[in-house]
């Protein structure tokens, strides 16, 4: 494949999700540790879109799925594999979420990934309900690596609008942070969160350099005859959020049909440029591999010192002032 079709997102390397790993077992562990020691060396990461199609509330048949995506991910000795937005659950759960959630600290199906995080060497975000120790439930996505959980994002902005109702049943998420993995500094945020660019600014702020977008957009809207209105926008987020923070933009939607709303995929990866380098299918199943690498994110903001500029004390005191005169506290 040209440079000039990865930076299209042309002729993407992917394999067809629940296809037998391609020659699996054939490759000794101590020669893909090797190959992913040289990676790490020369700061380059390989990660994998894993663009499934959940089964609304099976946890168990969704976890099956996982299972064998990230054996096919390992046999192509992925790093850093993304599956979209609840992918353990479905999305239009409604009065499922009580029977879908999981507790973090005692869950099989959790600690049967974090398992195996370890034993492939695989780093892995999964989507799932999550049930608080004050049982109020969450959209939350984790970052597992190791053997260890090491991260959990829960979605701070809750869409009510339209074909959305999310905060009748699901409580949002009070804290946005990033945080260090062994291939650098990340951030995870889930759909709606990406709409609102103060998301954004914070992560980036925060030390970010891989920013992890998970989605379950419905497919809705025409911008031209060929192209969903919601996949051009999602385009333009993506491109837009890489550029203006010179990070990646790993964004993993799904596929499928739930309730009559179509999952249209379109997973991307965007490198810190606001080149896409990566483009998943549309509408169908996909798993898809791209490189991520540090040097590119350093290279991005030597050329456009937009973050090492920007006058944070100034953003706080005017948002303090407009905050005051919203809640008329002046």
């Amino acid at each position: 494949m040209s440079a000039r079709q990865r930076r299209a997102g042309q002729g993407a390397p992917s394999v067809q999700i629940g296809a037998p790993p391609a020659g699996k077992g054939r490759v000794p562990r101590d020669s893909i540790e090797a190959l992913r020691q040289r990676r790490r060396e020369t700061m380059v990461i390989k990660v994998g879109l894993g663009q499934i199609k959940p089964v609304l509330g099976d946890v168990r048949r969704n976890l099956e799925t996982h299972l064998k995506v990230i054996e096919q991910a390992a046999a192509a000795h992925v790093d850093l594999l993304v599956f979209p937005e609840l992918s353990l659950t479905g999305y239009y759960l409604q009065d499922l979420v009580p029977e879908v959630a999981l507790d973090p600290g005692n869950s099989d199906v959790l600690q049967q990934l974090i398992d195996l995080s370890h034993r492939t060497n695989v780093d892995l975000v999964v989507g799932f309900v999550e049930v608080a120790a004050d049982y109020r439930f969450f959209n939350s996505a984790a970052y597992l690596s190791q053997g260890r959980l090491v991260h959990i994002h829960r979605k701070i902005y809750l869409p009510t609008y339209g074909m959305f109702d999310e905060s009748r049943y699901l409580a949002a998420g009070e804290v946005l942070r990033a945080f260090d993995t062994r291939f650098g500094r990340m951030g995870i945020l889930i759909c709606e969160d990406l709409w609102h660019p103060s998301t954004l600014y914070l992560m980036a702020h925060d030390g970010a350099h891989v920013l992890i977008a998970v989605s379950a957009s419905p497919g809705r809207g025409l911008r031209r005859p060929d192209q969903l209105g919601s996949a051009h926008a999602w385009e333009s987020i993506n491109r837009s959020a890489a550029q203006s923070y010179m990070l990646y933009v790993v964004y993993v939607n799904r596929v499928g049909f739930e309730d009559g709303a179509m999952f249209s995929g379109g997973s991307e990866l965007v490198d810190p440029f606001g080149r896409c380098l990566v483009k998943a299918k549309t509408f169908d199943e996909d798993l898809c591999f791209g490189e991520i690498d540090a040097l590119e994110v350093r290279r991005a903001r030597t050329l456009y010192p937009l973050l090492r500029d920007e006058r944070l004390d100034l953003t706080l005191r005017e948002l303090q002032r407009i905050y005051a005169r919203r809640h008329q506290l002046e």
